[in-house]
């Protein structure tokens, strides 16, 4: 039932804050809903999580607001912007056009009581609840659309696989969907981004901070309220987030439970991925094409910082286009679109929008550059004599470079690195990255999602966790199974496939690849930058907050030591690279 003391219509729009949502066990969330004051049936735009409807944009993340804001100003135009916030449609430019758009505070977040635990079951079976609540409401059509960013994409691919029956279409933008390769674990390795996020983004944000917490623009009144609860009562009211994924450092059931079941994803879709999204926010969206069993499933990739391109002009176009067609029927041109649309990148920030019809791209050339000892080249030419690269364990490795480019070259979809290996110890991390060097040899880097120091391509991968899943297995994406550990012997030489994020790049003439083989992250030479204050203000050096420093998961004692890099007759290590010829 809504809570018609805080129901009022102001800004164009009918708004009612607060309202209550019963969950099966009895607790209620709280939820905002913005619909047209003309009275009707209107389509659902929903998002349900932890950032605090209440919570304006620019007060949870001033930085990224003002530069956003600054470099594009169509994200305000049109717009009071007094309603919006972080990662979530802007009722403002979706209401006019006849949706109603729902925020809904998760469980233990925001204006939300109860036990705060991102990313449960308990939490996906909450948002199922809501999802079928705002379509029997007078005012829906019964047809409701998920859309929002990051933690509000990740779960879409939760819920979706419950198959909620008012469940009509979703847009997924920049949101991991395999809990364990996508965020937690990059190829083996723990990702330190549990431990920052959770102390700088969730907790902050925990229902019962009340008066210790942030003020609203909206009403003056407490984002996590009412209440304001002792230090006590709210650390038994959230899980030990960080310590729960670092406890569970295999694939299995736990993680299961928070991944997206590809097989159960049917409903219609548009997965918007970054390509400087490596630890976080690409990887599920290429997955979820490739894998869903939906039928009418599209893919997009931008570039650009991943608060940007969905409150630009391009991405609310393209977000309406797909909800216009799959949500009211409109003729919006959807039936026409590509399967695939691409920002394809050039050096310099610069984008050209492409069509193209799969994923990887059908014309695609794969290209086995192959790592020489000698002069640590990267050449076509197999042939190769016996050599041996050794580098410290937990050092910054080595670099392998092509020679420099005769003509413009483009690169895009992933790859996979194949390499010979043996270690001092019984294990060994290794960090894969892909780079562009200029014809002077300065690395070129671009703005990530996260990062504005971001190279083409990561990868990463635990030797102990080097088995394979023969039926997931592709020889341009390596499929690690990450269930079962095996240790190395010492000095003895062992064959790894690496799996490389997908990447676009065109290369332009008389640049190089490099491709560095790492025993700890990626820095960038030039040295880093502040983070978001929402994630601690640590420095941001290249891999934005995805470090894997963790200690507890790298103890000295199995990844200290040195590592060696074999190569020549019946050892042939190779980068595969997917160059794209002119269409």
């Amino acid at each position: 039932m809504e809570n018609h003391q805080k129901m009022e219509i102001r800004d164009g729009m009918h708004i009612a804050l607060d309202v209550q949502i019963q969950m099966d066990d009895g607790l209620s969330l709280r939820a905002d809903i913005y619909r047209p004051i003309k009275e009707g049936k209107y389509p659902v735009i929903i998002s349900h999580g932890v950032y605090g409807k209440w919570l304006h944009l620019e007060d949870a993340y001033p930085n990224q607001w003002r530069s956003m804001t600054e470099d594009h100003p169509e994200v305000t135009a049109g717009s009071t912007s007094k309603y919006q916030t972080w990662e979530a449609v802007d009722p403002e430019k979706w209401v006019p056009d006849g949706y109603v758009c729902i925020r809904v505070d998760s469980r233990g977040a925001g204006r939300s009581p109860g036990y705060m635990h991102p990313w449960s079951p308990r939490e996906t079976k909450d948002y199922y609840t809501c999802i079928e609540w705002a379509a029997m409401q007078a005012w829906c059509t019964g047809k409701v659309g998920l859309c929002g960013i990051s933690y509000y994409a990740m779960n879409q691919w939760q819920v979706a696989g419950l198959q909620p029956p008012h469940l009509t279409a979703m847009c997924a933008w920049e949101g991991a969907a395999d809990f364990y390769r996508d965020i937690a674990f990059h190829g083996g390795l723990y990702s330190t981004w549990a431990n920052s996020w959770f102390e700088n983004s969730a907790k902050p944000r925990q229902y019962g901070l009340g008066s210790r917490g942030f003020r609203s623009r909206l009403n003056g009144d407490w984002v996590s309220g009412p209440e304001t609860l002792t230090e006590e009562e709210l650390g038994a009211n959230r899980s030990r987030f960080a310590e729960e994924f670092l406890s569970h450092p295999m694939d299995g059931e736990f993680w299961a439970e928070r991944s997206a079941n590809w097989s159960k994803v049917s409903v219609p879709f548009l997965s918007a991925g970054n390509w400087g999204g490596h630890g976080m926010h690409l990887r599920g969206n290429v997955e979820a094409f490739m894998r869903a069993g939906s039928e009418e499933k599209f893919l997009e990739i931008h570039g650009l910082e991943h608060w940007t391109h969905f409150y630009t002009d391009y991405g609310v176009n393209l977000q309406k286009r797909f909800f216009g067609h799959f949500l009211k029927g409109e003729d919006t041109g959807w039936k026409n679109q590509a399967p695939v649309q691409i920002q394809v990148r050039y050096v310099g920030e610069k984008f050209v929008k492409r069509d193209e019809n799969e994923w990887p791209l059908a014309r695609t050339k794969w290209t086995k550059f192959y790592l020489k000892p000698e002069g640590h080249r990267l050449q076509l030419d197999s042939k190769s004599s016996e050599g041996v690269v050794t580098y410290e364990a937990l050092g910054d490795g080595v670099t392998f470079l092509t020679d420099p480019f005769k003509e413009d070259t483009e690169i895009t979809g992933p790859s996979a690195v194949k390499l010979f290996l043996s270690s001092e110890t019984k294990d060994a991390d290794l960090f894969l990255v892909v780079r562009l060097l200029s014809g002077d040899m300065k690395e070129v880097v671009f703005k990530g999602a996260l990062d504005p120091h971001t190279p083409i391509a990561h990868g990463w991968l635990r030797a102990s966790h080097r088995k394979l899943d023969p039926e997931l297995s592709l020889p341009y994406r390596p499929y690690h199974t990450h269930d079962d550990r095996q240790p190395l012997t010492p000095n003895e030489v062992y064959e790894l496939d690496v799996e490389i994020l997908p990447t676009c790049i065109v290369i332009p003439a008389g640049h190089r690849v490099g491709l560095s083989i790492r025993g700890k992250d990626y820095v960038h030479p030039g040295g880093g930058v502040p983070g978001p204050q929402s994630l601690g203000h640590a420095a941001y050096t290249g891999v934005g907050p995805y470090k894997h420093n963790e200690p507890r998961n790298r103890p000295l004692s199995l990844f200290g030591g040195r590592v060696s890099l074999h190569m020549g007759p019946g050892k042939q290590a190779y980068i595969l690279l997917p160059i794209i010829p002119d269409k």
